[in-house]
């Protein structure tokens, strides 16, 4: 029996990078996935690669707006018969100094990950409750415990996730419905590879475990948190950072 035999997970920002690192770990595991995306061709071609519809589907969702959400997992449940799984994953960055960063760069990062996550949580908590059951994993980073500079927004923004997925596992607890948090650090992706070698080394230098992260170590602590593994597990924040700033 793999660990999610028979279970739907919702995944936002699942067509690239962590989020579809997430998903194909979770199909490995039995479930079926509907990934959330504003991309609508990049999220159907994510579907083909985790095997088509028999095992997943694509909706194109804009986290900010509430209607798209109720649309990402109304399909879930259409498809799939059940939601069991949410991972609120979707990001985006408008690095800044506070002194340069405009206000709508700020607004634009706030409302996609901590609106978003706000969101996908009471959302999918409303549907789970029902059914007394389901897990909610949140992705944060380790940039809102330590806060990094040019990211006044997404640090923010991730520091909130925190304290939105506590006051949501207290409220759902005793609906049997979990929600937990995952902080990831430096991971290599396109985007951290593109960085300045000077920045790259910088943040390897801080990293007790000598190396960057791969999303498949993500993905895995995801799998975990959504998982019975996790049974007694709520309110929890899980740091993925090679022991970057402990």
């Amino acid at each position: 029996m793999t660990l999610l035999e028979g279970r739907t997970a919702v995944v936002t920002g699942g067509a690239q990078g962590i989020g579809f690192a997430i998903a194909e770990c979770f199909v490995a595991q039995g479930a079926r996935v509907v990934l959330g995306d504003l991309d609508l061709e990049a999220t159907r071609d994510a579907v083909k690669r985790l095997g088509g519809d028999g095992v997943a589907e694509a909706v194109r969702c804009d986290v900010t707006v509430a209607d798209d959400v109720d649309a990402l997992l109304a399909r879930a449940v259409e498809a799939f018969g059940s939601l069991d799984v949410m991972v609120n994953n979707a990001g985006i960055t408008r690095d800044a100094t506070m002194r340069t960063m405009s206000e709508d760069a700020f607004d634009q990062v706030i409302n996609v990950h901590l609106k978003g996550t706000w969101n996908g949580t009471r959302k999918a908590a409303a549907i789970m409750r029902e059914r007394k059951s389901g897990a909610i994993v949140n992705i944060s980073s380790l940039s809102g415990k330590v806060g990094m500079v040019g990211q006044t927004n997404y640090s923010a923004a991730k520091a909130g996730i925190v304290g939105l997925t506590k006051a949501a596992a207290k409220e759902m607890a005793h609906h049997g419905v979990r929600v937990n948090a995952v902080q990831p650090g430096l991971i290599r992706s396109a985007m951290t590879e593109a960085m300045p070698a000077k920045a790259w080394d910088q943040k390897m230098s801080e990293i007790p475990m000598g190396r960057a992260g791969e999303v498949a170590e993500v993905a895995n602590v995801v799998l975990f948190l959504a998982s019975d593994l996790s049974s007694y597990m709520t309110g929890t924040v899980l740091e993925v950072t090679g022991g970057r700033f402990m």
